[in-house]
């Protein structure tokens, strides 16, 4: 009888450490959905430290904006990459970003383009937009424009709107692709239509200049508006600019 009770054991603590781990990675995900992130970070922590790569990147998250404890960095590495570890692509492209800036670690453009380019290659719009600015610049890899368009062009074709317009603006400028101002126009449009506003700006230039589109002054400062109403500064310029034309003009046409 004792020997049975002894061999029940460890399957009955088994069995309620099985379900503690449940609870833990299903409050986290409770929590962190609800924004409760101070609620969040004891399940998370638990979780992460039970090799749960969902509570990694939750737990690196929280760490990184300061969600429900204090900010720390380097915690946030620890913990991206952990989850980057076991393929999160989220989290490669984050921990790209850390190294990228060189928060919680030292600044290193070649890890930042390993961590970017496992997350692109797994189709995540957001590092792939990131590894084609690296390959725009030349940081942590040899400068190479047609790479750039390449995954600026991944990118965009998900919808992507900084990549749609890092995209046009490579067309626009002939950079690793034939220039194509139709194509400039078609980009800096689909990124437009999405509030981007310098693709708003860039688009209301094209209308200015009648480049890749008929000229319309009326569509560029539409744009320009729309842009400026952001907060963008170069939008705001050409607007003004644009409105103290418009009224010389009607000056002239008065008089």
């Amino acid at each position: 009888m004792r020997s049975r009770l002894m061999l029940g054991l460890p399957v009955a603590l088994c069995f309620s450490a099985t379900a503690a781990f449940a609870d833990d990675v299903a409050s986290c995900d409770r929590f962190v959905i609800l924004e409760q992130y101070d609620l969040a970070l004891k399940p998370c922590t638990t979780a992460a430290e039970q090799g749960r790569a969902s509570a990694q990147f939750y737990l690196s998250l929280m760490y990184e904006k300061g969600m429900g404890v204090a900010q720390n960095y380097t915690e946030a590495v620890r913990w991206y990459r952990a989850a980057a570890e076991q393929g999160s692509a989220s989290a490669q492209n984050n921990l790209g970003l850390l190294y990228e800036k060189g928060l919680g670690a030292a600044q290193n453009y070649t890890e930042a383009v390993r961590w970017y380019r496992a997350a692109a290659e797994q189709g995540l719009a957001e590092a792939q937009v990131n590894l084609g600015l690296l390959y725009e610049k030349g940081l942590g890899v040899a400068q190479d424009y047609t790479e750039a368009v390449r995954w600026f062009r991944a990118a965009a074709e998900q919808g992507n709107a900084e990549a749609q317009v890092n995209f046009g603006v490579m067309y626009e400028k002939g950079m690793g692709v034939a220039q194509n101002y139709t194509e400039a126009v078609r980009w800096f449009r689909a990124a437009a239509e999405q509030g981007l506003a310098e693709a708003q700006r860039n688009l209301g230039f094209m209308f200015k200049e009648g480049l890749g589109v008929a000229q319309s002054f009326r569509e560029a400062v539409r744009l320009y508006r729309a842009a400026a109403a952001q907060g963008n500064a170069g939008a705001k310029v050409r607007y003004a600019q644009k409105l103290v034309t418009a009224v010389i003009r009607r000056r002239f046409e008065v008089a």
